[in-house]
């Protein structure tokens, strides 16, 4: 019965496992900042803010919280119908939680922490920003690369997209995927900088959605 018990505890753990796997966002490959070529012969296509978007979701142990950040301005530089370079500015102040009713407390609560100097001190840091460092194609998918800058540390993160080209509007699209904060300096409830947090620890791993919309400037 013993040995029963311990078996049915050994698949359930690994199934707990593999689904936890599985269901996580591939982390983007993260490196130094990287220089920044100067675009020549290249179209500007403006960003459209309105309907471009950055979803992000956080962990912790019991659970998990979601929501959106806005793009404050950006520009794609094109070169023969494909993307060659461009930069956005993103809106720390416009951190916005979804997965809580706007009207209750631990909305504002939640949104006020995250702004403030424990999370992205949006005080002192109030525009995060991305420049393309590069697009390439990588065993059948498009990979973007850029410098991203967030508080006061920058790296260079890769991740996949799609790219479409329609009309005039170039959409691209990314997967999800993860960075880590830690990398960025983002220290509060981090297991990277503290130790005996028991489970009052927040995730590294922040996920992140990004779809951006541009037309001819």
């Amino acid at each position: 019965m013993k040995k029963n018990f311990l078996k049915i505890l050994f698949i359930t753990a690994l199934t707990v496992s593999f689904t936890s796997c599985k269901d996580k966002a591939k982390e983007a490959e993260t490196t130094a900042a990287e220089a920044v070529e100067e675009t020549t012969n290249s179209e500007s296509f403006s960003v459209n803010t309105e309907a471009s978007s950055i979803e992000w979701k956080g962990f912790k142990p019991t659970g998990s919280h979601n929501g959106t950040i806005a793009i404050e301005n950006g520009v794609l530089d094109v070169a023969n119908g494909k993307i060659v370079g461009g930069t956005f500015l993103i809106d720390m102040n416009s951190i916005v939680v979804t997965d809580i009713p706007a009207e209750e407390e631990g909305n504002a609560k939640l949104a006020g922490h995250l702004k403030s100097a424990d999370f992205f001190d949006v005080e002192n840091h109030p525009s995060a920003g991305f420049t393309i460092t590069g697009l390439e194609v990588v065993e059948g998918k498009t990979m973007l690369s850029g410098n991203l800058s967030l508080k006061d540390a920058k790296n260079n993160v890769t991740f996949p997209v799609t790219v479409s080209n329609e009309n005039g509007v170039i959409t691209l699209t990314s997967e999800t995927f993860t960075i880590d904060r830690s990398k960025w300096n983002i220290k509060y409830g981090s297991k990277s900088f503290f130790d005996n947090l028991g489970d009052k620890f927040i995730n590294d791993d922040m996920e992140l959605k990004v779809m951006v919309k541009a037309a001819k400037a």
